[in-house]
Protein backbone atom coordinates (compact mmCIF):
# COMPACT_ATOMS: atom_id res chain seq x y z
CA UNK A 1 0.00 0.00 0.00
CA UNK A 2 2.31 2.70 1.20
CA UNK A 3 5.78 2.50 2.50
CA UNK A 4 5.86 2.31 6.46
CA UNK A 5 5.58 5.71 8.38
CA UNK A 6 8.17 6.02 11.77
CA UNK A 7 6.42 5.00 14.75
CA UNK A 8 6.93 9.36 15.47
CA UNK A 9 3.08 9.37 14.80
CA UNK A 10 2.33 6.72 17.39
CA UNK A 11 4.67 8.46 19.88
CA UNK A 12 3.12 11.50 19.14
CA UNK A 13 -0.59 10.37 19.82
CA UNK A 14 1.03 8.32 23.02
CA UNK A 15 1.68 11.88 24.07
CA UNK A 16 -1.65 13.80 23.01
CA UNK A 17 -3.06 10.69 25.42
CA UNK A 18 -1.04 11.06 28.01
CA UNK A 19 -1.79 14.64 28.43
CA UNK A 20 -5.43 13.73 29.04
CA UNK A 21 -4.91 11.74 31.86
CA UNK A 22 -6.70 13.30 35.06
CA UNK A 23 -3.27 13.99 36.50
CA UNK A 24 -2.44 15.61 33.67
CA UNK A 25 -5.06 18.19 33.83
CA UNK A 26 -7.27 16.02 30.88
CA UNK A 27 -11.06 17.39 31.14
CA UNK A 28 -13.76 14.74 30.45
CA UNK A 29 -15.83 17.57 29.34
CA UNK A 30 -13.70 18.88 26.50
CA UNK A 31 -11.39 15.90 25.38
CA UNK A 32 -12.78 12.52 24.41
CA UNK A 33 -9.79 10.48 25.76
CA UNK A 34 -9.96 12.35 28.83
CA UNK A 35 -13.53 11.35 29.39
CA UNK A 36 -12.76 7.34 28.35
CA UNK A 37 -9.78 7.34 31.11
CA UNK A 38 -12.32 9.21 33.48
CA UNK A 39 -15.16 6.37 32.99
CA UNK A 40 -12.20 3.49 34.04
CA UNK A 41 -11.46 0.33 31.86
CA UNK A 42 -15.01 -0.69 30.96
CA UNK A 43 -15.26 2.28 29.25
CA UNK A 44 -12.11 1.80 27.05
CA UNK A 45 -11.95 -1.76 26.70
CA UNK A 46 -15.82 -1.92 25.58
CA UNK A 47 -14.37 0.54 22.62
CA UNK A 48 -11.31 -1.95 21.64
CA UNK A 49 -13.86 -4.43 21.70
CA UNK A 50 -16.28 -2.83 19.25
CA UNK A 51 -12.74 -1.43 16.91
CA UNK A 52 -12.24 -5.07 17.06
CA UNK A 53 -15.03 -6.42 15.55
CA UNK A 54 -15.85 -3.86 13.15
CA UNK A 55 -11.53 -4.28 12.17
CA UNK A 56 -13.43 -7.84 11.44
CA UNK A 57 -15.98 -6.83 9.23
CA UNK A 58 -13.93 -4.79 7.19
CA UNK A 59 -11.74 -7.45 6.59
CA UNK A 60 -14.76 -9.67 5.60
CA UNK A 61 -15.65 -7.04 3.26
CA UNK A 62 -12.16 -6.92 1.93
CA UNK A 63 -12.29 -10.47 1.03
CA UNK A 64 -15.68 -9.87 -1.65
CA UNK A 65 -13.77 -6.85 -3.44
CA UNK A 66 -10.67 -5.22 -3.31
CA UNK A 67 -11.89 -1.72 -4.32
CA UNK A 68 -9.61 0.89 -2.46
CA UNK A 69 -12.50 2.43 -0.36
CA UNK A 70 -12.99 -1.35 0.96
CA UNK A 71 -9.15 -1.15 1.76
CA UNK A 72 -9.13 2.68 2.93
CA UNK A 73 -12.22 1.23 5.49
CA UNK A 74 -10.27 -1.50 6.75
CA UNK A 75 -7.33 0.85 7.64
CA UNK A 76 -9.42 3.12 9.20
CA UNK A 77 -11.11 0.32 11.28
CA UNK A 78 -7.33 -0.71 12.11
CA UNK A 79 -6.36 2.90 13.42
CA UNK A 80 -9.83 2.89 15.46
CA UNK A 81 -8.57 -0.23 17.70
CA UNK A 82 -4.76 1.08 17.66
CA UNK A 83 -5.84 4.26 19.35
CA UNK A 84 -8.39 2.76 21.94
CA UNK A 85 -5.90 0.35 22.27
CA UNK A 86 -3.07 3.33 22.93
CA UNK A 87 -5.56 4.33 25.33
CA UNK A 88 -5.60 1.11 27.32
CA UNK A 89 -1.51 1.27 27.82
CA UNK A 90 -1.68 4.82 29.21
CA UNK A 91 -3.78 3.82 31.60
CA UNK A 92 -1.65 0.58 32.66
CA UNK A 93 1.31 2.95 32.35
CA UNK A 94 2.83 1.44 28.90
CA UNK A 95 3.49 3.14 25.53
CA UNK A 96 3.50 1.76 22.03
CA UNK A 97 7.82 1.62 22.63
CA UNK A 98 6.49 -1.30 24.77
CA UNK A 99 4.71 -3.02 21.88
CA UNK A 100 7.10 -2.26 19.20
CA UNK A 101 9.66 -3.34 21.37
CA UNK A 102 7.80 -6.89 22.38
CA UNK A 103 7.55 -6.98 18.45
CA UNK A 104 11.11 -6.77 18.01
CA UNK A 105 11.81 -9.47 20.77
CA UNK A 106 9.85 -11.77 18.74
CA UNK A 107 11.58 -10.61 15.42
CA UNK A 108 13.24 -13.53 13.54
CA UNK A 109 10.75 -16.32 15.69
CA UNK A 110 8.47 -18.26 13.81
CA UNK A 111 5.10 -17.45 15.20
CA UNK A 112 4.65 -21.52 16.16
CA UNK A 113 8.17 -20.99 18.25
CA UNK A 114 6.81 -17.63 19.88
CA UNK A 115 3.45 -19.35 20.78
CA UNK A 116 5.36 -22.22 22.25
CA UNK A 117 7.33 -20.42 24.29
CA UNK A 118 4.26 -17.98 25.24
CA UNK A 119 2.32 -21.20 26.48
CA UNK A 120 6.17 -22.45 28.45
CA UNK A 121 5.95 -19.51 30.30
CA UNK A 122 2.26 -19.90 31.55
Amino acid sequence: MTTMPSTDALDRLAAVIESRKAANGGDPEKSYVARLLHKGPDAFLKKIGEEATEVVLAAKDCDHGSSPELKYKLVGEVADLWFHSMIALAHYGLSPADVVGELARREGLSGLEEKAQRKGQA
